[in-house]
């Protein structure tokens, strides 16, 4: 393990890390410009893991929340294999540049695995490009061969 990553690990999270987990999820949600509110925040996560609708992975350092990356499943009828997307991934601004994006980028790949998923698939702003470089880094490929689109029902 890297000198930056020594004391921090990665939990799979539960209702028990709920409290740890939303102020960081608030915190995503303002970096993509949402207004704060802890609360609708509790609820979704609350839901989410209720429900088993998504896979939270929680980065700690010592006993601090640093981290976290949200997970849903999906498939492929094309490949008739599960497939998961990384939908959120969010690091305290002290914490980056340490490697704990990675380090929850892993455990998301493990869970791929163990799961005999076909990968991991996530979009990003074309705008965040420190995040395009950590994807990069660890071996997401850029989609050059389709388009995503986006229909609001709402």
């Amino acid at each position: 393990m890297s000198e930056l990553t020594t004391n921090v690990r990665v939990i799979a999270a539960s209702d028990k890390q709920i409290d740890d987990l939303v102020p960081l999820f608030d915190s995503y949600r303002q970096f993509y410009k949402q207004d704060s509110d802890p609360g609708q925040a509790r609820r979704f996560l609350e839901d989410r893991l209720r429900n088993e609708e998504s896979v939270l992975f929680l980065a700690y350092e010592h006993d601090t929340a640093v981290g976290f990356t949200q997970l849903y499943p999906s498939f492929s009828s094309v490949s008739l294999k599960k497939l998961w997307i990384l939908n959120d991934l969010y690091v305290i601004p002290e914490m980056r540049g340490r490697r704990i994006g990675e380090m929850l980028i892993g455990k998301a790949a493990e869970l791929s695995r163990s799961t005999g998923g076909k990968g991991l698939i996530l979009s990003t702003s074309v705008h965040n490009h420190s995040a395009q470089t950590l994807y990069e880094r660890v071996g997401f490929e850029k989609d050059l061969e389709f388009y995503h689109y986006f229909m609001p029902t709402v």
